[in-house]
């Protein structure tokens, strides 16, 4: 902060970067789990809610405990939405693991059906691999359910060979909106 500078005038000339976080849920309601979690984001500190996804429909895969094959059980609510923050990878992680612990998530096994899954899949053009956090996430291309709503608000993070990829994954867009 500089002299005669106030504290929100220092903060609104913070650098700000383009993050992506995807949203998932399939344990209660998941279109107002995500609903609550994207008002939970848009009031984070030093940060904005730009674009927000359509609903997603997916069927649940890797969710056994012991295999990793796909699994019966409730199907996913997803959406992507697209923020500009002026918080760091790992502070802006670790409020989106607080907002999951505020929906009531648990992690019982990998992949377990949850109450919200909030991934943090970009910040900027960062590489970012640490133990706590890999960026961009290390599986995004290779879910429809990550890649169909992120193209749909950031098409130039999407190309057409990624999608087609996933072509085979079953996904379905739902008339209700996020927003």
């Amino acid at each position: 902060m500089r002299a005669g500078e106030s504290p929100s005038e220092a903060v609104s000339k913070a650098p700000r970067v383009r993050a992506y976080v995807a949203l998932g849920a399939n344990v209660g309601d998941g279109v107002v789990a995500l609903r609550l979690a994207v008002m939970a984001m848009s009031r984070l500190p030093l940060t904005q809610l730009r674009q927000a996804s359509s609903l997603y429909k997916t069927a649940p895969i890797d969710t056994d405990s012991t295999t990793e094959v796909p699994a019966s059980g409730a199907d996913y609510i997803n959406a992507v939405v697209a923020l500009e923050t002026g918080l760091t990878a790992p502070a802006l992680l670790a409020q989106l693991q607080r907002i999951e612990q505020g929906a009531g998530r648990e992690r019982p096994y990998r992949n377990a059906p949850r109450t919200l899954d909030l991934d943090l899949l970009l910040y900027g053009s960062a590489r970012i691999d640490s133990v706590r956090l890999t960026v961009p996430h290390p599986r995004m291309l290779q879910r429809a359910f990550v890649l169909v709503p992120l193209a749909e608000i950031s098409p130039s993070s999407v190309g057409i060979e990624q999608l087609q990829a996933v072509q085979h994954q079953v996904i379905e867009r739902l008339n209700e909106l996020l927003m």
